[in-house]
Order: C-alpha cells, then sequence, then structure tokens
C-alpha cells in the first residue's frame, strides 16, 4: 500500500488535481476525515487541495468541503492561533495540533469553532519550509466521533512525510514556473505582461514589460508603479478595487517622445485563471494605441481575453475602460459606459 501511495503523491507534484485522491488515500491509513495540503507564500493567497471524500463516509465532506473553499478565498486563518501557532512551529513532524494550545484557544478559534459545527475534531499537522520562502503544511483532521489521534496512525504518516516535502516543493516551483511560463506565452505574441497578487505584489513579468522603465517602475515591497503620475493613481485604485467588485481596468497613458500613446489592461484571474497563474489575482498588460513592434494593439487582448468593444454592454458600468484611440494622448482620460444606457462619455480626469 506504502508504495502505490508514494508514487500517487509524486504524480500529484506534477498533476495537482490528482492531490485529492492521494490525501485521501493518507486519509484512509490514518482513520482520518479528510486530508488537505497548503500552501502559504507572503503577498499571495493560500493555495490548497482537500481529499475528494471522507473514507468510508461517501460524500459527508461536503459542509468541510465548503468551509474548505471559504477559508481558501479568505483571511480567517490570520486570525486562527492553531494555524499561526503551526505556522510558526513548522513542525518537522506530524504532530497533534491540540497539544500546542490551550483550552481558551482552542475554544474560541475562528477556524476550529466553524469545523466543530462541521463534525470536525482533532487535527495532526506537518509542515515543510521551502527554500524559496514557501511553507507547505499537511493536514488530516478526524471525525469527533472518531476522538484523537494514536501514536500508530500519525507514525503511518510520518513515515510518508519525507514524500509529501519533496512532492510539496516540486508543486510549489511548478506553481511558480506555470506562472512565468504563461507571462511569456503572452511576450511570443508580443504582450508586454505580469501577474501581481491582490496586495500589488509582482509575481512575475515578462521581458518586454521589463525593458519599459518609462512606463513601469519598481515600487516598495516588491510593488509595481506607472511612470505617469496621474495613470498611477487610477492603477493604485483599479489594485484596490480588484478585490471588491472584480473589474476589467484599463488606464490610458498618453503619448510621448519614443513612446506611443499606451493603455495598461488589468484582469482579474478568477478559477482556472487563478491555477493557472499560480495563485495570483491580477494581470497586467500593456497595448499600443498604435501597434508597433514592440507593443501590440488593443485588439490582440481583445481577441485573447474577449474584451470585445461594444457600446451596449451595460454591465462594464463599474469598468474603467478606454475605447477611444485618442483618448490615451489626453492626460488621465477616463472611457465610462453608464449602466442601461449606450452613451458612452469622455472624463477628463485631473
Amino acid at each position: 500500500m506504502f508504495d502505490d501511495l508514494t508514487d500517487r503523491i509524486y504524480e500529484a507534484a506534477f498533476v495537482p488535481d490528482l492531490w485529492a485522491g492521494a490525501l485521501e488515500a493518507a486519509s484512509e491509513l490514518s482513520s482520518s476525515a479528510d486530508g488537505a495540503i497548503f500552501l502559504f507564500s507572503d503577498g499571495s493567497p493560500i493555495r490548497g487541495r482537500l481529499s475528494d471524500e471522507s473514507p468510508g463516509h461517501g460524500n459527508s465532506l461536503e459542509t468541510v468541503r465548503s468551509l474548505f473553499d471559504e477559508f481558501i478565498a479568505g483571511d480567517s486563518w490570520k486570525f486562527s492561533d492553531a494555524i499561526q501557532r503551526m505556522c510558526s512551529l513548522q513542525p518537522a513532524s506530524f504532530v497533534q495540533v491540540e497539544d500546542f494550545l490551550t483550552a481558551d484557544e482552542l475554544e474560541h478559534d475562528p477556524v476550529r469553532i466553524q469545523l466543530r459545527a462541521a463534525g470536525i475534531g482533532a487535527h495532526i499537522c506537518s509542515a515543510v519550509a521551502m527554500p524559496s520562502g514557501e511553507l507547505v503544511t499537511f493536514v488530516f483532521q478526524r471525525w469527533t466521533r472518531d476522538g484523537t489521534y494514536d501514536q500508530t496512525s500519525i507514525g503511518r504518516l510520518d513515515q510518508l512525510r519525507p514524500h509529501f516535502s519533496r512532492a510539496g516543493l516540486v508543486s510549489a516551483r511548478l506553481g511558480m514556473e506555470q506562472a512565468k511560463a504563461s507571462v511569456s506565452a503572452l511576450e511570443a505574441l508580443g504582450l508586454p505582461a505580469a501577474v501581481m497578487t491582490a496586495s500589488g505584489r509582482v509575481l512575475t513579468a515578462n521581458v518586454l514589460l521589463e525593458n519599459m522603465p518609462s512606463v513601469f517602475i519598481a515600487a516598495a515591497h516588491g510593488g509595481m508603479a506607472l511612470a505617469d503620475v496621474s495613470a498611477n493613481e487610477l492603477f493604485r485604485q483599479a489594485i484596490t478595487h480588484n478585490l471588491q467588485d472584480r473589474g476589467v481596468r484599463s488606464i490610458p497613458i498618453p503619448a510621448r517622445e519614443g513612446q506611443p500613446a499606451l493603455v495598461i489592461h488589468l484582469l482579474p484571474l478568477r478559477r482556472a485563471a487563478h491555477e493557472i497563474f499560480s495563485g495570483a489575482d491580477i494581470l497586467v498588460a500593456a497595448t499600443a494605441m498604435s501597434a508597433s513592434a514592440t507593443v501590440p494593439s488593443p485588439s490582440l487582448l481583445a481577441g485573447l481575453f474577449d474584451q470585445r468593444h461594444r457600446q451596449n454592454r451595460p454591465h462594464l458600468s463599474r469598468t474603467d475602460i478606454c475605447q477611444d484611440r485618442d483618448a490615451a494622448t489626453k492626460p488621465a482620460c477616463r472611457f465610462v459606459e453608464e449602466r442601461g444606457t449606450a452613451q458612452s462619455r469622455m472624463i477628463k480626469g485631473r
């Protein structure tokens, strides 16, 4: 059984969708309700996978899966004593989480409160610190009715830990390489691009964007800014608003000597795109109002991301998007389409 499970763990390292099956098999081996892998990285959202089903319990993980999805999408982990303790301790073997918490911490931990309501009790956890700075944790949980973990069950998972560690390392690095490859693919199409976290930290950028220092400049904490002051204000607002309404933002930059008028597009990365770009939240891409050898015209981006220029699109009411070829030559101009009307107008910014 160990040989087969080991193979499945290494297979999952290269095919993330297979983690669920490998974790389910490890859960059965340790009499757990479920198993999960989490990747923590500074400035990036949590990424993770949960086992498909609870061994011997059919679809009883439905409620737990809902909580898992909510956990991945939110920031409740920041307020969980249990999670913070494990991230700090980074246990080199599987340990029972409850042994490192006070009764009061267990009772009031927001994540544990929700899990208890779903019938989940004891947790065991092991953490692997990656050389690149990420932290991968493996967590297994038991139904409350099954009590705490015995040493035999913990020992079985400890036998698998070296394989979990190596597979976790590969999985974490492949995720980042996949993001780089995706951004490089845009480079092959002549599209300067970068991907960012929701906080504005750049995860990776292609060479075309890096070779535009007169447009894009480095900012504090690994961020990025626009050299044009007026455009940068809109850029900062767009990053902030991405968390709220997930709308596309397109920001015009006036032409200057040696540089055509540009439009900087910010596209939200959701669902499968979020996975493809290794947990990034925003894709930043530049297009020229007049196509050049360096920067393509907006029609390329429209084709890639289906950003068609139509006037009768009421759902764009919250999208600052420039559609007029002359717009980017005017300082901080924004095109606004009002909900429920086909009328469009240019609004000149400050």
